[in-house]
């Protein structure tokens, strides 16, 4: 069993990789069509220098997730972007400042569901690559 799960273990990381890697390039894509839209989303939650940090995002959204998808700098690039999603949750699903209720039930599991992505960004980040 345990021959097995050690040949099988090289497949599962490089699943997680791509899996993670369209995980941020989907949003980066969506970004980029639509700025407006999102600059406005962002300046509803406070977030400062909206066009400089949207575009930042973008960059290490879909570079980032580029990079997964190639094991380029694996370990560097999944500290990155495990640092802007623990950014975009502070900023974006901030649970916290709404009242109980369906919306604050949605930016509360978005936010948890964060917490999982930067958990599987910091499992690449630990692993040799």
């Amino acid at each position: 069993m345990q021959e097995t799960l050690d040949k099988a273990s090289g497949w599962v990381v490089v699943v997680g990789r791509v899996l993670l890697g369209l995980y941020f390039i989907v949003p980066g894509i969506s970004k980029i069509t639509g700025f407006e839209q999102t600059s406005a989303y962002m300046a509803d939650h406070g977030v400062p220098m909206i066009p400089v940090l949207l575009v930042l995002t973008i960059v290490l959204q879909v570079g980032g997730g580029v990079a997964l998808l190639a094991n380029f700098r694996t370990r560097l690039v999944a500290f990155l972007l495990a640092g802007l999603t623990l950014v975009i949750s502070l900023f974006m699903h901030d649970f916290w400042n709404y009242a109980e209720g369906m919306e604050r039930a949605h930016e509360t599991q978005n936010f948890i569901k964060n917490l999982a992505i930067m958990a599987g960004l910091m499992t690449l980040t630990g692993k040799s690559s």
